[in-house]
């Protein structure tokens, strides 16, 4: 009976990681999921709370989840993450290297066996009004919502071709992501929610750019498409931080799949925890 907790958009909150680390080790789930937007926030009011100083992942972030190992031992349950829109790819070399002794597994654009279930992991989101592209990607086509950036403009930390930047979509990244694999027991652990969920509301209502009303929902069209066709057990999101509090509820579901965000626009620290053997019973508490 497989146990999880599900976190995403901590933005580098030293407060939110401490109530993580203190609710993994009291409740030892067999796995964690951290959703993206790990890091401290490159913009102003993304994020609230004390930030930890140095280097983020070496100094702050892996010495806690050894610690945590060290204290919990057999207990120490498998950590998967993925980053997300606001973290700058520059760092997921840290990310996998931290990792590289089992301390949390990095699963972008990856799958792992876990217990009889297959965790697969996503970063990238539909294209933002932001200036940081290293999670961007189009979505089904080149379309670009009003207000928005191109993922061919903008900044990068790490450079991609521009036939990558041009041409890859979600869509087709998720298809070759999942191949012919049987999704009955697939987890995916994505940033970006699906499009027109309760999971993608944000803030927009009333704004206009060039005449044009913007659109409330500001998820992923691809991986709507992805859950619709291929039905996975559980999908697990984060990005949009004010969903929950507009929409009304932090869950969803498409067909069978059961959907989660983690995303939460208060100074709390949102905490998913679910049973694989029963995601319909899943709960989400403000700590």
């Amino acid at each position: 009976m497989p146990t999880c907790l599900f976190v995403s958009d901590l933005h580098g909150r030293a407060d939110c990681y401490r109530k993580l680390c203190e609710a993994i080790a009291s409740s030892a789930p067999d796995a964690v999921f951290l959703g993206g937007d790990l890091l401290p926030s490159a913009f102003p009011g993304a994020g609230t709370g004390e930030l930890p100083p140095g280097d983020f992942v070496f100094d702050f972030l892996a010495p806690r989840f050894r610690l945590l190992r060290q204290t919990m031992q057999d207990r120490y349950p498998l950590v998967y993450l993925i980053l997300g829109n606001d973290d700058p790819r520059s760092e997921e070399a840290a990310f996998l290297d931290a990792g590289a002794g089992g301390l949390w597994t990095y699963a972008h654009d990856r799958s792992f066996p876990f217990d009889r279930y297959t965790v697969y992991g996503y970063s990238h989101v539909p294209p933002t009004p932001f200036l940081m592209k290293d999670w961007e990607r189009y979505d089904v086509s080149r379309y670009v919502d009003a207000g928005c950036v191109s993922p061919e403009e903008g900044m990068r930390s790490v450079p991609i071709s521009p036939n990558e930047a041009r041409h890859a979509t979600i869509e087709r990244d998720l298809r070759a992501l999942a191949g012919s694999d049987p999704m009955e027991k697939a987890i995916f652990l994505f940033h970006s929610p699906p499009y027109r969920t309760k999971l993608d509301r944000a803030a927009l209502d009333g704004k206009v750019i060039d005449h044009v009303p913007m659109d409330v929902h500001i998820g992923s069209i691809g991986i709507r498409r992805f859950i619709e066709l291929r039905q996975p057990l559980v999908t697990l999101h984060g990005h949009v931080h004010e969903s929950a509090r507009l929409s009304g509820s932090w869950r969803d579901r498409i067909g069978r799949t059961e959907l989660f965000s983690a995303a939460h626009d208060g100074a709390e620290l949102a905490l998913v925890r679910f049973d694989l053997d029963d995601p319909g019973a899943a709960t989400r508490e403000l700590l």
